[in-house]
């Protein structure tokens, strides 16, 4: 029996070997090496000078910094729940269809998503100019005249975030329809014997046995939302690009224009505190929820 366990442990540190190799190459030590960047006064490229915490009471006093912050979280607010809300909202109106249709409809939502960033930039950039883009047909009526919205801050990040979760829900919405097909049609039989209306039915059956699939797609939106950099640097250009500076972009910034690796490497070191923090506490918060 001792000899038996012997060679499952065997087994089970060579088939996970691998991995940890890989792993600890491509991020526990490029992360560390992070971390100690984050204590120097350096290039992006060349060797820096130590000078322990200065760059973070440099951060903590930083201006733009807690703007990035707030335009990031200010994005995934827009983006994490009604992203979310959206995707499964689709995924329930497509479970309803079948054949040949069902598979054209997926496919419409799930374009965008393999679309890349700079093609997107250039639907909206089209859809959304002042002068002839269709969206302004929609804007006009509602704000009273035209919104040139990547020059106006307040309309930034709305539709910054309108675009992303056009953009990105096709995985979202994938997720979800798997889960909606592996609930057991037996129970949508007995709720519709019973007399069970569609809310009911959602409240009770699909909506309980679907939770697990939300934590996911909550979570993977959350870590993504929160490392948001493509859309607003590409659409902020020319513009006001401290109003509407976010993390990423101003680890960009800070490093690839500025040559100030050091300081990039700092406010990098706060972005992935907060990507665990939040992710942890929001999978936490999650579980217990689906847990009562």
């Amino acid at each position: 029996m001792l000899k038996n366990r012997r060679s499952e442990h065997l087994v089970a540190a060579v088939l996970v070997a691998p991995f940890i190799l890989v792993f600890g190459w491509m991020f526990i030590f490029p992360t560390l090496q992070m971390i100690e960047i984050s204590f120097t006064k350096a290039p992006l490229i060349g060797e820096g000078v130590w000078i322990g915490l200065d760059n973070y009471a440099r951060m903590f006093s930083d201006r733009i910094f807690y703007t990035a912050v707030w335009n990031t979280s200010y994005f995934v607010l827009l983006t994490v729940i009604p992203g979310t809300a959206v995707a499964l909202t689709i995924a329930l109106m497509v479970s309803r269809l079948s054949g040949w249709f069902q598979s054209l409809v997926l496919a419409a939502f799930f374009l965008p998503f393999v679309l890349p960033v700079t093609v997107v930039y250039l639907i909206w950039d089209w859809m959304l100019n002042l002068q002839f883009g269709i969206a302004q047909f929609i804007i006009e009526p509602l704000a009273g005249k035209r919104i040139n919205v990547w020059r106006t801050p307040a309309w930034f990040m709305p539709m910054a975030a309108l675009l992303t979760i056009w953009w990105t829900n096709g995985f979202s919405i994938l997720l979800f329809l798997a889960g909606l097909r592996n609930i057991p049609r037996e129970l949508y039989e007995a709720a519709a014997l019973d007399g069970g209306t569609r809310w009911q039915v959602f409240k009770d059956i699909t909506w309980p046995l679907i939770w697990p699939i939300t934590v996911l797609c909550l979570t993977i939106q959350l870590i993504l939302q929160l490392k948001i950099f493509d859309q607003v640097y590409l659409f902020a250009q020319g513009g006001r690009t401290q109003a509407t500076m976010v993390l990423v972009q101003y680890i960009f910034e800070q490093a690839f224009q500025k040559n100030a690796g050091g300081y990039a490497a700092t406010i990098a070191v706060a972005l992935f505190v907060i990507v665990v923090a939040f992710s942890i506490l929001q999978y936490q918060v999650l579980r217990i929820r689906g847990a009562k």
